[in-house]
């Protein structure tokens, strides 16, 4: 079989022997369960609830506040505490719609779905609308704005992203071993969607035994495929995953439906799977605790709303007080600073280490080895322009392409002095896309 992959990207200790061959288990929240406004790109969802509301699991709690926005839905039943400012797992305070769980997790009755071939266009995608299904491998961008592209006769492929290239990360390995029909499922819902697109399951070639099992389950499917990508990070970055697929590539000024493509994680199939066949809206999803402060490391389903400490005392608790949180993966995710903060759509894991190995490393002066170019999968200079952003010159920045890094941190992880390339990048470039936004 051949490999699909980019040019650069690295190949870090990917950490997954931690968590690969554990189970995905249930874990039943026992406190309060807080869902923060903003789960999504775009604008926050609008609260339908006052304090003092009794809600069922499975009702709207706040409803989309825009186009591009998302509804969120109760995980637990029980009462409304109120709107409070919260942690979120990035560590900024937000407003958050917090309930008090009855631990009884009654559940509203949901409307009967009908076949998929007897549904329209306009309702398959209302229902992922609906449901509050965002793009679940950290973007968060709403699912119905993603799958209403001005020329739908144009997509050429639907894309589901198993590659899952973060270390650590094994919450979509589970989810496409234990879940593989309605992973495939969700798929074939995209593509009654897309009459001209294939469907195209991409999963590094690190997951022999997931590969099997979704050729076994798309066997006799004219428009499906799965193809091998070569393990690399990053594999799963959006760009990088279409050219490696499609040999098409995209810039920072075009969108995959651009490139006749659209995108989607595993999770996130999965969800429009359980909103369009179901007809349940999205309310947990599976989040990876893993490192080596962990006790046992695992895969877990996790309702949205639930303390991160609750995932970590279901995985045995810690064996070492952690010097680093990070939500997510180690390369792109963030550093968390409190366990206490909750579960949201596009909480994928949460990693605990004994050592910040990061904030041990000294610093020193660019020896112009080149590594970091040769590596880049954005195919940019790194080391230049983060000298551009220390020097704040945002229009040299701009020149040297600094909007085109995909901010996966592999430039970082290979300078053999230690700089923090793709923090100061990564802070020049959200600058300069505010200001071409004003403009």
């Amino acid at each position: 079989m051949v490999l699909l992959t980019f040019k650069g990207g690295i190949h870090p200790d990917d950490g997954k022997r931690f968590s690969k061959d554990q189970p995905i288990r249930p874990v039943v929240p026992q406190g309060e369960l807080v869902y923060p406004l903003s789960q999504h790109i775009g604008a926050p969802a609008k609260p339908v609830v006052k304090k003092g509301d009794c809600v069922l699991k499975g009702q709207l709690i706040a409803e989309a506040g825009g186009f591009v926005s998302s509804p969120i839905y109760s995980s637990v039943s029980g009462k409304v505490k109120g709107l409070e400012q919260r942690f979120n797992p990035t560590g900024s305070q937000v407003e958050c719609i917090v309930v008090e769980n009855d631990g009884e997790y009654k559940e509203v009755e949901y409307e009967p779905v009908k076949p998929l071939e007897e549904m329209t266009r306009e309702e398959i995608i209302n229902k992922i609308g609906d449901a509050g299904i965002v793009g679940m491998g950290g973007a968060g961008f709403p699912t119905k704005v993603k799958l209403s592209p001005k020329e739908p006769d144009k997509i050429e492929y639907i894309i589901a992203n198993c590659a899952e290239c973060e270390p650590y990360i094994t919450a979509d390995y589970r989810r496409m071993l234990e879940y593989t029909e309605d992973l495939v499922s969700g798929m074939k819902v995209i593509l009654s969607l897309f009459p001209n697109a294939r469907g195209v399951f991409a999963v590094e070639d690190n997951k022999k035994d997931c590969i099997e099992k979704l050729q076994k389950a798309v066997a006799g499917e004219p428009r499906i495929d799965v193809k091998a990508l070569m393990t690399k990070y990053p594999q799963g970055a959006e760009r990088q995953l279409i050219y490696a697929v499609t040999k098409r590539a995209i810039n920072s000024t075009m969108l995959p439906a651009d490139a006749g493509c659209i995108v989607d994680n595993v999770e996130t199939l999965i969800g429009i799977h359980n909103a369009v066949i179901k007809g349940k809206p999205l309310m947990e999803r599976v989040v990876t605790v893993s490192g080596d402060a962990v006790e046992k490391p695992g895969n877990f389903m996790a309702p949205f709303g639930i303390n991160h400490r609750e995932l970590v005392e279901a995985a045995g608790g810690l064996k070492a007080e952690p010097q680093k949180l990070i939500s997510g993966g180690p390369m792109m995710g963030f550093a968390m600073v409190t366990m206490d903060a909750p579960v949201t759509k596009t909480s994928s894991s949460i990693l605990l280490f004994k050592e910040d190995v990061v904030a041990k490393s000294l610093e020193t002066a660019c020896i112009n080895c080149g590594r970091c170019v040769e590596i880049c999968p954005s195919r940019i200079i790194p080391s230049r322009l983060a000298d551009f952003s220390k020097r704040k010159d945002e229009a040299s920045f701009v020149a040297w392409n600094g909007l085109e890094c995909v901010e996966c941190g592999s430039c970082s992880y290979v300078c053999p002095a230690k700089r923090q390339l793709k923090q100061a990048i990564g802070s020049m470039r959200k600058t300069a896309l505010a200001n071409r936004k004003k403009k």
